[in-house]
C-alpha cells in the first residue's frame, strides 16, 4: 500500500505540501490500482499531528509515504514503523505517483522541516 497527502480525495486531487496536516490521506493499491481517500483526522491535533498520521498509516499497512515535506518526529515514527518516505511530491496525485514509478522522487533521510511546520510556526530546513 502506497499513502500521498494530499488536499483532497482521488487521483486528480493536489498533493498537499504537509503530511501530518494534510487534508486527505490518499491510499492506493498497486496490486487492485485502486484509490481510496480518507480524510486526515491528526490535522486539526494541537500536536502530535505527524506522528498520529504516521502511526495510521502503520496500522493501514502502508509501505511508502509520497509527500512534500516531513518533519522529524513523523519520520521517526514512519522509519521505526518500516515505512518508506518520499519527499518533494507535488502536482495531482497522479503526477505523484507516475513520478514515483519512475524512480524520481527523493528517499527522505532526515526531516525536509522543523517541527510543527503545518502550523506555520516551524521552519524549511532547506
Amino acid at each position: 500500500m502506497i499513502a500521498i497527502s494530499a488536499k483532497g480525495e482521488g487521483a486528480k486531487a493536489q498533493v498537499d505540501s504537509r503530511f501530518g496536516r494534510c487534508e486527505y490521506i490518499i491510499f492506493y493499491d498497486p496490486e487492485n490500482d485502486e484509490f481510496a481517500a480518507c480524510e486526515n483526522s491528526s490535522r486539526l491535533a494541537g500536536g502530535g499531528a505527524g506522528v498520529n498520521a504516521a502511526q495510521f498509516l502503520s496500522e493501514n499497512n502502508v509501505k511508502a509515504l509520497l509527500t512534500g515535506n516531513v518533519g522529524p518526529k513523523a519520520l521517526r515514527t514512519l522509519k521505526a514503523a518500516g515505512i518508506k518516505v518520499y519527499t518533494g511530491a507535488s502536482g495531482t496525485v497522479e503526477n505523484t505517483l507516475e513520478a514515483y514509478r519512475e524512480g524520481n522522487m527523493t528517499l527522505a533521510d532526515d526531516a525536509t522541516v522543523d517541527s510543527h511546520f503545518g502550523q506555520g510556526r516551524g521552519r524549511r530546513r532547506r
